[in-house]
């Protein structure tokens, strides 16, 4: 069992359940139950989890959409310092198996960016994660350059993670399983990533670090096409789409136990930007831990996925 860094691994904080629970109205109560245990601890199940699964070490993010859901922007703000150091506390009690991803309140952008610099040097978190738009604004909005403009400067990694869209496309109206996790938020974390690609958001910040799961939203799959029409629609950036993707985007395996994604981010984006991820507790870790144990790989890089790509990247302790 190979040892492994786990970067999309989810929990709740007190401040924040009520948030999480409406993403659950349609969720068999016995399963968000299950889930809802897993993510409010901290102890005994998430560190057996873990080791069953070979995961040395879990950087910990909350389960969405967290603070972006609230309409205040300063009880968001206020949350999400408290979310923060809730997770730090819990952290400074096993911290040879757990870091932390910063929870941030989008809706004020400098207030993010303050928050974004005291996760990463005072808590020594690895970054943050922000949950898709906040009430319809995305991150490649002019309101937040101060927030990229101090995610550059303190070299903060921000992983993107799925959100439920403003509203629903209409192609798949009466399809509830379309919606979300099964295609709906791919297609809409994909989009939203090609939102900044194509806005110019790596002309005015070149040195952003974005991480994005599953894979990268099928983006590994489409960088000719993304350059082809680029051309075609006369498209004016600094780089191809392509470049941006494979230099400040790397991507996880998170709710992707399949070798065929794997082999195509790792052939388009470059070995060293393909790094490991479970899900927990939205997908079983064992079986992610168990799919990076046996998928066909030479042996180094199948060390460099589970932890030394993360390890390097996001300046963790090398396991």
């Amino acid at each position: 069992m190979v040892k492994k860094i786990a970067l999309e691994e989810h929990f709740l904080s007190p401040g924040l359940i009520d948030y999480w629970r409406p993403t659950m109205s349609e969720v068999p109560a016995a399963h968000s139950d299950y889930l809802f245990r897993n993510l409010t601890d901290f102890g005994e199940l998430r560190l057996k989890s873990m080791d069953d699964s070979g995961i040395a070490r879990a950087v910990l993010s909350i389960a969405g959409p967290g603070v972006q859901a609230e309409r205040d922007a300063a009880t968001a703000t206020r949350r999400a310092r408290e979310s923060n150091d809730f997770l730090a506390g819990e952290i400074g009690k096993r911290p040879d198996r757990y870091s932390g991803f910063a929870h941030l309140a989008m809706q004020d952008a400098e207030g993010a960016a303050d928050e974004l610099e005291r996760c990463v040097r005072a808590l020594k978190f690895c970054g943050a994660m922000i949950n898709g738009h906040t009430h319809g604004q995305y991150l490649d909005h002019p309101d937040l350059y101060p927030f990229w403009e101090r995610a550059e400067a303190v070299g903060a990694t921000i992983y993107l993670h799925p959100g439920d869209p403003v509203a629903q496309p209409s192609v798949l109206s009466g399809y509830k399983v379309l919606m979300r996790p099964m295609w709906g938020w791919g297609f809409e974390t994909g989009s939203h990533a090609l939102r900044l690609i194509v806005g110019g958001h790596f002309d005015r910040f070149p040195n952003s670090r974005l991480m994005i799961g599953h894979l990268g939203e099928t983006l590994p799959f489409l960088l000719w096409r993304f350059d082809s029409r680029a051309k075609f629609h006369g498209l004016k950036l600094n780089k191809p789409p392509s470049q941006y993707i494979r230099e400040n985007i790397v991507v996880t395996t998170s709710g992707m136990c399949s070798a065929e994604p794997l082999n195509c981010s790792l052939a388009a984006l470059g070995t060293e930007r393909v790094m490991f991820a479970a899900d927990h507790p939205f997908e079983e870790a064992q079986e992610a831990g168990a799919f990076m144990d046996h998928v066909p790989l030479a042996e180094a890089l199948r060390q460099d996925i589970a932890s030394g790509n993360a390890a390097r990247y996001l300046g963790l302790p090398k396991l």
